[in-house]
C-alpha cells in the first residue's frame, strides 16, 4: 500500500503560503490519526513530519503517567531523542516546561537555550523558571504543544526540538500550530480512552486475582497462566486487539466459580460453568468472552459445553486452555504436588490432537523449553 503524501514546506508551489502548507498537513495527518488503531500510530506520523518539514532534528509525544504525582514519559519518537527528554521514570510535572503546558492552551516556542545561566521569566506579578530550563544538554530551542481533551488536565505534549540553537520562523510555527493543535485535540481523546482502557484492565486483573482463591487455586496462577498465554501470542504474532481480549479473558476465566452451583458444586454440572456470569460480560470483546466459554473445549470435539472442534473453537480460548492446563499441572491446587515441567509439557504433548491444537502444543514446548534452558544456563 502506497503511503498518504503528507506535504512539506519545501513542496509549497508559487501562490502557496506556510499556513496553506499548514493546513494540507492537518487534513492528511488528522485522517491518518481517525484511522489509527492506537496512540502511538495516531501520532507517529505527525512527529515524523514536524522533523522532515522543520529545522527540529527529532520530535516526540509524551504521555502522562499516574495521577497523585504525574510523570511524562516518551511514548512515539521521530529522530534524535536526547536522554534529558526521556530520562529514567520520565520527565516530573514540576519541571518548568510541563508546568508551562499545564497552564498554556496554545504551543509554546522557545529559541536558543543558554545552559550556563539559569533564566526567569515574568508574567505581572507572576515570576516562574523558565520553561526552557531543565531541558538538559541536547536540546538548544524547542516548541512544545499541549495534549488534553477540551478544558481538562494536561494528558501529554507534542515536543519538538533542535540540538543547535534556532530561531522558528513564522513557517515552522504555522505548521507546528495547527499541526499539533488539530492532532493534539485526537491525541487527547486517544490518551483519555489509553487510560480509561488501562484502569478497566487492572480493575479485571484485580477481580481475576480474587477469583484464582475462590476454589483453592495456588496463589499467582491468574497472573501466572496470563503471562505465559502472552508469550506464546508474541510467537503468533496477533494483533493488539486479539492480546488485549486474550489478556481479558484470562483475568476472568473462573468466572463462572461465583454462579451459586460453582461455588456448591464446583465439579460438577460442567456445562453450565461460566455461562451465567460470562453472558452478562456484554462489554467484553467476542474473543475475550470465547476464552471464558470455549476453554473446556477440546480438539477433537469432545469437550464442552457446546462440542466445539479444532478451529471452531476461538484461538484465544485454544491457547488459553493449554496454558491453564500447564500452569494447573507445574503448579497444582492445594494438597496435590506439582509435576516437574519436562513431565507436564510430555503429559500435554500426549494429548495433543485430542484435547489440545497440535501446533499450539508445539509452540508451548518451544517457548518453555527455551525458559528451562535459561534457567540451567543461568546457575
Amino acid at each position: 500500500m502506497t503511503a498518504p503524501f503528507i506535504p512539506r514546506i519545501s513542496d509549497l508551489t508559487p501562490g502557496h503560503d506556510a499556513r496553506t502548507s499548514a493546513a494540507q498537513s492537518v487534513v492528511t495527518l488528522t485522517r491518518v490519526a481517525l484511522a489509527a488503531p492506537d496512540l502511538v500510530a495516531g501520532v507517529t506520523p505527525t512527529l515524523e513530519h514536524l522533523v522532515d518539514a522543520t529545522a527540529a532534528v527529532g520530535a516526540v509525544y509524551l504521555g502522562r503517567d499516574g495521577e497523585h504525582r504525574p510523570r511524562y514519559g516518551v511514548r512515539a519518537t521521530c529522530g534524535e531523542v536526547p536522554q534529558a527528554l526521556n530520562p529514567p521514570g520520565g520527565l516530573p510535572a514540576d519541571l518548568p516546561l510541563m508546568r508551562a503546558l499545564e497552564g498554556s492552551a496554545r504551543p509554546l516556542f522557545f529559541d536558543g537555550i543558554n545552559f550556563d545561566r539559569p533564566s526567569f521569566a515574568s508574567t505581572g506579578d507572576l515570576t516562574f523558571a523558565d520553561p526552557r530550563e531543565g531541558a538538559g544538554p541536547g536540546v538548544a530551542s524547542l516548541a512544545a504543544a499541549p495534549i488534553r481533551v477540551g478544558s481538562g488536565p494536561l494528558l501529554g505534549a507534542f515536543v519538538m526540538y533542535t540540538s543547535q540553537p534556532h530561531v522558528w520562523d513564522p513557517e515552522e510555527e504555522a505548521l507546528f500550530s495547527m499541526v499539533s493543535g488539530t492532532v493534539a485535540a485526537l491525541a487527547g481523546r486517544l490518551a483519555a480512552e489509553e487510560q480509561a482502557t488501562v484502569a478497566r484492565e487492572a480493575a479485571l486483573r484485580a477481580l481475576g486475582q480474587m477469583l484464582e482463591t475462590w476454589d483453592g487455586d495456588s496463589l499467582g496462577h491468574t497472573d501466572r497462566v496470563t503471562t505465559l498465554a502472552m508469550r506464546l501470542a508474541g510467537r503468533l504474532d496477533l494483533s493488539a486487539g486479539q492480546r488485549q481480549a486474550l489478556r481479558w479473558g484470562a483475568y476472568l476465566h473462573d468466572i463462572g466459580k461465583v454462579t451459586l452451583l460453582g461455588a456448591l458444586l464446583p465439579r460438577m454440572a460442567p456445562a453450565t460453568e461460566g455461562d451465567g456470569f460470562a453472558q452478562m460480560l456484554g462489554f467484553l470483546p467476542p474473543a475475550a468472552l470465547s476464552v471464558i466459554t470455549d476453554r473446556h473445549e477440546y480438539w477433537n470435539g469432545g469437550g464442552y459445553p457446546a462440542g466445539k472442534a479444532g478451529t471452531q473453537i476461538s484461538l484465544e480460548a485454544r491457547l488459553f486452555a493449554l496454558c491453564d492446563a500447564y500452569d494447573g499441572l507445574t503448579n497444582p491446587r492445594l494438597h496435590e504436588l506439582p509435576w516437574d515441567p519436562e513431565e507436564a509439557l510430555a503429559e500435554l504433548q500426549s494429548r495433543a490432537g485430542q484435547e489440545f491444537d497440535p501446533e499450539l502444543v508445539r509452540l508451548l514446548l518451544e517457548v518453555v523449553g527455551e525458559s528451562l534452558n535459561e534457567q540451567v544456563g543461568g546457575e
